[in-house]
Order: C-alpha cells, then sequence, then structure tokens
C-alpha cells in the first residue's frame, strides 16, 4: 500500500478528535494528582496563537518520570481511551507510552506491520533528571540502546554508519525475549538520576535529536495553565525558554513547503475502530471487510 499524508481537510477533524482525548487525560491527571505539560508542536502553537499549528497532526505531552510510571499503574482504559506501552510481550515502535482512541484508526506506516492499538493517538514523554559529565555522557549512551532495543529497529534517518552499527547490535540480540530484558536494564540504568537530585532536565525517549537537549530546572518548576484551543490546559512554567532550547527561534513560521503533516500513514478513518493484524488485513472490529 502506497504511503500517505493526510489531506489538509482532514487535519482539522484529526485535531479536534485529539483534542477531546486531551481533555480527557487532563481531567484524569487532576483527579490522580499527575503532573503534566504540553510539549512540542502543541506548545508552540499555544505560544504563537493559542491553537493547534494548522499542519499539527498530533499531540504530544511530557510527563515527569515519576507521575509517567504512576500513569501506567493508576490508568483504567474506557470503552473510549485505552493505554499503550512496551513490554515484554508488545512492541510499539515507540520508545514511550500512549493513550489511544478506540473509536478511530490512525495506521501510520512505521507501525503497519505491528498487531498493537491503532487509533488516533496521545504521545505522553518522560522527562528525566540530567546529570552532569561524564555521568551524562554515560545517560546518553544508555538512552541510544535503549532505544534501539525497545523499538527493535535499526535508525533509518542518521547515516548508514549509525544504521549498520544498530542492525549489528539486533542481530547480536534477536529473541524478543532478551531484547526485552536488555532495553528494561537500560531504562533503569539511564532513568536513576532523579530529577530532584539534579540541577537540568531532559527528555530520553524522543528520539537522538531530543536526548542531546538539556532543559533548566526552572523550565518544568510547575505547569502553569494557558489558553490551548479555548481551554486551560498545562504549560511549562517557562516555556519560552524550552521551546528555544528545544526548537530555536520557534516563533518564525517555517518555509511554506515544509508546513506539512509528519506522519505517514496507511489508514486513517475518524469514525470507525479497525484492528489491523501484522499488516495482512484490514477489517472493521464490527466484522466487516
Amino acid at each position: 500500500m502506497a504511503q500517505l499524508t493526510i489531506p489538509p481537510a482532514q487535519v482539522h477533524r484529526l485535531q479536534q478528535v485529539s483534542l477531546e482525548m486531551l481533555l480527557f487525560f487532563d481531567r484524569f491527571c487532576q483527579a490522580h494528582d499527575l503532573t503534566w505539560y504540553l510539549c512540542g508542536g502543541c506548545c508552540i502553537g499555544t505560544m504563537r496563537t493559542g491553537s493547534f499549528i494548522p499542519w499539527d497532526d498530533d499531540v504530544d505531552v511530557f510527563m515527569p518520570r515519576q507521575d509517567y510510571e504512576k500513569l501506567k499503574t493508576c490508568w483504567r482504559d474506557t470503552p473510549e481511551y485505552a493505554i499503550q506501552f512496551p513490554t515484554e510481550k508488545c512492541c510499539t515502535a515507540n520508545q514511550f507510552l500512549t493513550i489511544s482512541d478506540e473509536r478511530t484508526t490512525f495506521i501510520k506506516t512505521f507501525q503497519k506491520e505491528l498487531d498493537i492499538r491503532h487509533g488516533v493517538m496521545l504521545d505522553v514523554l518522560p522527562l528525566d533528571g540530567c546529570p552532569r559529565g561524564l555521568r551524562r555522557a554515560e545517560q546518553k549512551l544508555l538512552a541510544l540502546l535503549y532505544s534501539l532495543f525497545v523499538v527493535g529497529r535499526a535508525p533509518g534517518n542518521h547515516g548508514g554508519a549509525v544504521r549498520a552499527m544498530g542492525a549489528c547490535l539486533l542481530g547480536l540480540i534477536r529473541s524478543p525475549g532478551a531484547r526485552y530484558r536488555a532495553w528494561r536494564f537500560l531504562e533503569k540504568r539511564m532513568t536513576r538520576w532523579r530529577i530532584e537530585d539534579c540541577e537540568a532536565i531532559t527528555e530520553l525517549c524522543s528520539g537522538p535529536r531530543y536526548l542531546q537537549k538539556v532543559y533548566p530546572k526552572r523550565c518544568f518548576a510547575a505547569p502553569v495553565r494557558r489558553s490551548f484551543e479555548g481551554h486551560m490546559l498545562c504549560m511549562p512554567s517557562d516555556a519560552d525558554l524550552y521551546l528555544r532550547i528545544a526548537f530555536g527561534d520557534y516563533m518564525t513560521l517555517p518555509p511554506p513547503e515544509e508546513r506539512t503533516c509528519h506522519h505517514e500513514y496507511e489508514v486513517l478513518d475518524l469514525d470507525h475502530s479497525y484492528r489491523m493484524y501484522r499488516g495482512k488485513s484490514y477489517g472493521m472490529e464490527e466484522g466487516k471487510a
């Protein structure tokens, strides 16, 4: 099946579905005393216009590691929304947990072979303490190896040498069980520096580019609610500094040719929930083809 990019006419509807899920997530976090922050495109959109970037096709949020781990244990799935994260028996091709809208279908190309939940997703990214010096170098190496084994494939956009090295390491550890034990060990080691014991914060599960970022703790001292799409939602306490470190001059619009959705997909249906089993078939849950 050919790779597709989301047509502009569907982006607004996708954003409204994502916003509804975000509001549910916010209510859940308030009820369970969990800290979270808008990040990425939605944080930029809040600072620019108080709304979605017109071509943004997903919602990402940060959670401090302690709250992130608590979310895994206190979440209870509903008919509308379900949690999903990597486990010994489930490779999601993500390094982080997601909340899935079970009433929809959004099968991304990079996940098309996976037997997972394929609804529209809210990405939840953990924030971790950032040590100094050699310990920081160790943390970054551990995070890179964690990413390799939890995703289960060599990175394709960081050069041939990195791809070859990743493929070699995956070739040495082939079984899903062994890879699970490897990434769980790496996860425990890379997250052993607690936020409260460090002078800075980093994101270890967002890919090699963001792994390099180091944020002063004041960026995430406490959530500050600002208007996003007419709702008061959680922002970093110093959102401007966070965004300048992460994205540079974030207030300047990219050139027109870059104002496009970034996810390629196989199936997008915002009115029905489909199931896809290892890329072999598409079938609606109600049994219709």
